[in-house]
């Protein structure tokens, strides 16, 4: 008994390939208040990942002195 291999459509990824050139034609660069908006966000992420890592450095470097 045999059995039958499902039948591949290529003319999915033409329809892909569509979709793919409609974002890019919608897509445009962001202005220069847009952007300044998106470093801001950007940069507070990093400050604020940075300042809990340092908390938890603190804590784990002086844990003797607090008595852990």
């Amino acid at each position: 008994m045999e059995i039958p291999k499902p039948e591949i459509k290529f003319d999915a990824s033409e329809e892909l390939l569509k979709k793919y050139l409609r974002v890019l034609k919608l897509a445009r660069t962001p202005k220069r208040d847009e952007y300044q908006k998106i470093a801001l966000v950007a940069a507070a992420g990093v400050v604020l990942v940075g300042i809990i890592g340092f908390i938890i450095f603190v804590f784990f470097d002086h844990k003797a002195m607090l008595g852990f």
